[in-house]
């Protein structure tokens, strides 16, 4: 996993460390940022708390040489790789002329470079496990011109990254054991991005836990793979294909009616 000190990666590894699974994590965040909360430190010890075991390597997903040689160490770690889950992600919302050409260099060369970087360094070696899968934290690509009018740096960064997701489904088309698809929040979720960027405290009391997406993941990533690969899942319908009829305990703040819940960027 790209990231995951926080937020809806980390909610993810420490769901799958449930079941006692194996988790590496490439992350930044290596010493206390009183910006962010958590470290893969402390993801470390929250994905062992919940049953699994973590590998930490610290470093940046956009240093092609970090990202293959963790590769490589990881996989000898692990014995293998079964999935990769490209989450590390950066957010500007800001347009033309207002977005500073080092926040659109970091979107360009962490969401769409840095999920090329993983997918093709984790590929040959994903290949040899007989139910490989590759989960993008990225939207179904939406043509309304609203999201291209809103932020369109920010946007076509995401839809980099849902293109390479399901370009890497067809180009695998041909491997019945193999899945690539994307997975996108219902709602705001309660993160940092959310509380800090795109919707403060306001936005904060209007979001789901991040549980609901790690629950979602879960489950796209026990199906089988012709029922996932090539495709952009959004979570509350992934859970309400399982049955799940009661989305209220995922509420940020307990009580707060679906209605009230505010729409994540990208859906209409």
């Amino acid at each position: 996993m790209s990231g995951g000190s926080r937020g809806i990666g980390l909610a993810i590894a420490k769901r799958a460390a449930q079941d006692g699974a194996q988790v590496s994590l490439l992350a930044k965040t290596d010493t206390p940022d009183p910006r962010i909360p958590g470290t893969i430190h402390t993801a470390v010890q929250e994905i062992e708390e919940a049953g699994g075991t973590a590998h930490p390597y610290v470093g940046d997903v956009r240093d092609i040489d970090r990202v293959q040689d963790v590769v490589k160490e990881c996989a000898e770690a692990m014995d293998g790789i079964d999935i990769v889950v490209n989450n590390a992600s950066a957010i500007d919302l800001r347009g033309f002329s207002e977005v500073p050409n080092k926040r659109w260099a970091l979107m360009k060369d962490i969401n769409i470079g840095g999920t090329l970087n993983l997918i093709s360094s984790a590929l040959p070696t994903l290949l040899e496990s007989s139910s490989p899968r590759v989960l993008t934290l990225s939207p179904p690509i939406n043509l309304n011109p609203t999201w291209l009018g809103a932020h369109a740096p920010y946007t076509v960064s995401k839809y980099g990254m849902s293109i390479l997701a399901l370009g890497l489904a067809e180009e695998q088309r041909a491997n019945p054991d193999f899945s690539s698809f994307c997975l996108w929040p219902r709602t705001l979720i309660a993160t940092a991005a959310v509380a800090n960027i795109v919707g403060g405290e306001e936005g904060m009391r209007a979001a789901r836990l991040p549980q609901i997406m790690a629950d979602a993941a879960y489950s796209l990533l026990t199906r089988p793979a012709a029922d996932t690969s090539g495709r952009a899942f959004i979570d509350e319908e992934v859970l309400r294909e399982d049955g799940v009829t009661d989305l209220s305990e995922y509420a940020a703040v307990p009580g707060t009616p679906d209605d009230q819940l505010e729409t994540d960027l990208f859906l209409d």
